[in-house]
């Protein structure tokens, strides 16, 4: 399920043949689709690491839609839901939003709308799975700073003068100025406002 097309995933264990119809919906769109008639078996067979989003039958046995969305949420797993079910109410609508699921639609549902869910499911998905790879990318950039350069960065981001930072680190001006110099690189970043902005972004203070 690592295939870099995004995936379809779809929960309903009201009818199989519900299933194969949406399947043939979307699988022209260019998406892979992959069913499955319980919670269970899903969570048994999901590798997170595959793009796409769920589409949710919110009334199930067992598990229900929302409590899977919960269970998801509680694992660190952001995968974008669309609620569909033949069942619902508008306080479970409401729920749903409120867990942060992208729509909640009922069946019969009109393809259009669907179709319109799942395109910003996949966007949603494809713009958090890049936000997500830039803070590691950051992250190690961080890493590779020595504890000394790590430390002349905290206090350049503290607003202090390299005069300033010598002083209290016990060192002369020219070794402070040496030190931003190799953080500025091993950052990648041009100016001080990119640099703080960039160490705002990593928890750095």
């Amino acid at each position: 399920m690592t295939d870099s097309k995004p995936t379809v995933f779809i929960i309903d264990d009201d009818d199989p043949s519900a299933l194969k119809a949406l399947a043939r919906l979307l699988r022209p769109l260019g998406l892979n689709v992959t069913t499955f008639a319980t919670p269970q078996e899903f969570l048994e067979h999901y590798d997170k690491n595959a793009p796409g989003c769920l589409v949710l039958e919110a009334v199930m046995p067992h598990i229900n839609g929302l409590e899977l969305h919960q269970t998801l949420a509680a694992q660190g797993n952001p995968l974008p839901v669309i609620f569909l079910t033949a069942n619902g109410d508008i306080p479970m609508s409401v729920r749903a939003i409120k867990q942060g699921a992208i729509d909640f639609l009922t069946k019969p549902v009109n393809d259009d709308d669907l179709i319109k869910a799942i395109n910003e499911a996949i966007e949603k998905d494809r713009l958090a799975r890049q936000a997500r790879a830039k803070m590691v990318e950051l992250q190690q950039r961080l890493a590779i700073l020595t504890p000394r350069e790590r430390e002349v960065l905290s206090h350049v981001v503290s607003g202090k003068r390299n005069r300033q930072i010598a002083a209290e680190l016990g060192t002369v001006e020219k070794t402070i100025k040496v030190h931003r110099a190799h953080v500025m690189t091993k950052l990648k970043v041009q100016s001080l406002a990119e640099l703080v902005k960039l160490a705002e972004r990593l928890g750095v203070t």
